[in-house]
């Protein structure tokens, strides 16, 4: 093994947090609620619901773009904030969220659980057309809730109380766009509890999460419904147009074609639930 590797393991060792703070599922689903930022079409019946998972900046513009991209589909969306109920600013992520001193990708799919458990109270909301969206520590986040293993385990690095044996129940869709696939992840080395239809989208220049395409395709060997496209020329947050990073560089052809993955992924899922169930 290489020394950078194993000095990467080292770091990761010291300081992955061993167990979240404890609360109950319904303890989560209230201090994320109150930080929603929901879209919906104008229909009379039950919509899908796209539940966004940001990255390790925070919240980004260019969400509300994709937010829209999905109510034109057909679809509500639900902004998820994870970093307001934990009082995290940009810089403060930026420094300890991005370099994973915090929040793992095993620890926030607590959020997706919770976000996933509202969704299906909603009565505006169809239960089992849910597709949930993340970005780079948000596609982590997608992948490491669909790995963690129900019970204890899943109670111990969520930090949740009082979840179900399934609490991805009524997902039935993901689009996991420039995921952090590194140490610390369980990507391309657990089989996942379920399948719903999945696709990631590689940036070809993505020089911020590094190569993800090899572990990918190991996820997809072991039985992940796991579609792999790879966009040329596109960087890491290819659709931020005010980011700061210089290896990010804005493309808005690469946007519009996320755009119409996310409307296909939505158009493709089953017919909609009945209103009165």
């Amino acid at each position: 093994m290489r020394l950078a590797a194993v000095l990467a393991l080292l770091v990761f060792g010291v300081l992955m947090p061993a167990q979240a703070f404890a609360e109950s599922l319904e303890r989560r689903i209230e201090r994320l609620e109150e930080h929603f930022v929901l879209t919906r079409p104008e229909t009379a019946g039950r919509a899908p619901v796209v539940l966004m998972m940001h990255g390790c900046g925070g919240m980004r513009p260019f969400q509300n773009d994709i937010a829209e991209a999905a109510v034109r589909a057909g679809a509500a969306a639900v902004q998820i904030d994870s970093y307001a109920p934990r009082r995290i600013g940009r810089a403060s992520a930026i420094a300890t969220v991005c370099t994973g001193m915090r929040l793992h990708g095993r620890e926030r799919a607590g959020d997706l659980y919770a976000a996933v458990a509202w969704a299906r109270r909603q009565s505006w909301a169809d239960p089992d057309r849910i597709v949930a969206i993340g970005w780079s520590h948000g596609g982590w986040t997608i992948m490491d809730a669909l790995a963690l293993r129900s019970g204890a385990e899943m109670e111990r690095f969520t930090g949740l109380t009082s979840l179900s044996d399934e609490p991805l129940q009524g997902l039935a869709g993901t689009l996991i766009v420039y995921p952090y696939a590194g140490v610390g992840t369980y990507a391309g080395r657990r089989d996942w509890r379920m399948t719903p239809r999945a696709i990631a989208i590689v940036a070809e220049n993505d020089y911020i999460v590094g190569p993800t395409r090899r572990t990918l395709e190991r996820q997809r060997a072991r039985g992940a419904p796991l579609d792999i496209v790879v966009f040329e020329n596109a960087t890491h947050a290819f659709e931020d147009e005010h980011a700061e990073d210089p290896r990010v560089r804005y493309n808005p052809a690469a946007t519009a074609r996320e755009h119409a993955m996310l409307a296909d992924l939505i158009e493709s899922l089953s017919a909609p639930t009945p209103q009165g169930r």
